[in-house]
């Protein structure tokens, strides 16, 4: 269909003319299939800007400015990821405003039981999310977004959690590492120790009980309720404040 399309585009231009006009073309193509796509990716930090003073909700906060507590431990701006690649420069944290608001009472629940929130990721810019699509095997491309909707973290409504301990700081034990692709990785696997079991509960019902949704094929990744009221998004860390 999308071949079709490019070589329908193509025919509309001639050779004998300049390349100039060829390019034109081209470029008129591409946003055609953009469209096609119903995909309204927000690169443009002005646009961001603009977007935020007309609703503060749209703001991309700093997670770690706003909740000084909870522990940050950016995965993929090391190469301790399923990537083996750094993708972030930089080890930061952001999410929209009420998704902060959102965590910020979760930490205080957590607060009385002795834990805390261990942040793995969050906002994630959209070319991430492509990179990320291209280098996963076809069998195991249900543990990441597909470009062709996008992911909840492009919107900065999502968050990849876990507990720790708040007088070591150890996380507790879990189902899997961060970013498994077994099938113990299941938000409802069962077939796990009775403390895992509870662990991973507690989390939950922490996440759960302040609007957020589980993600059924991982225990630590979570959903904002009313994520599609947010654009994705593709503006890097450090174009953030």
């Amino acid at each position: 269909m999308l071949k079709k399309k490019w070589i329908s585009c193509l025919s509309k231009t001639r050779w004998g003319k300049t390349s100039f006009i060829a390019i034109i073309f081209l470029l008129s193509c591409s946003t055609q299939l953009k469209k096609e796509r119903n995909l309204k990716i927000v690169s443009s930090v002005n646009y961001y800007k603009k977007q935020a003073v007309l609703n503060p909700n749209y703001i991309l906060l700093d997670i770690k400015k706003n909740i000084p507590t909870v522990v940050l431990d950016i995965k993929y701006a090391t190469l301790n990821n399923f990537s083996g690649t750094a993708v972030y420069k930089t080890a930061k944290a952001y999410a929209r405003k009420p998704v902060v608001i959102a965590l910020e009472n979760v930490q205080k629940s957590l607060v009385k039981q002795g834990l805390g929130l261990k942040i793995y990721d969050a906002y994630r810019p959209y070319s991430v999310t492509v990179k990320f699509w291209d280098i996963t095997p076809a069998d195991k491309k249900d543990f990441v977004a597909s470009p062709a909707k996008g992911s909840r973290h492009n919107r900065g409504c999502a968050v990849d959690v876990t507990l720790i301990n708040l007088k070591t700081g150890e996380e507790l034990a879990m189902p899997t590492p961060y970013d498994s692709f077994l099938n113990m990785a299941y938000a409802d696997y069962t077939n796990l120790p009775n403390n895992v079991l509870q662990n991973r509960k507690n989390l939950q019902d922490a996440m759960t009980h302040n609007g957020f949704s589980i993600f059924k094929q991982e225990w630590w990744h979570f959903d904002f309720d009313g994520w599609q009221a947010y654009d994705l998004m593709d503006i890097k860390f450090e174009k953030l404040p």
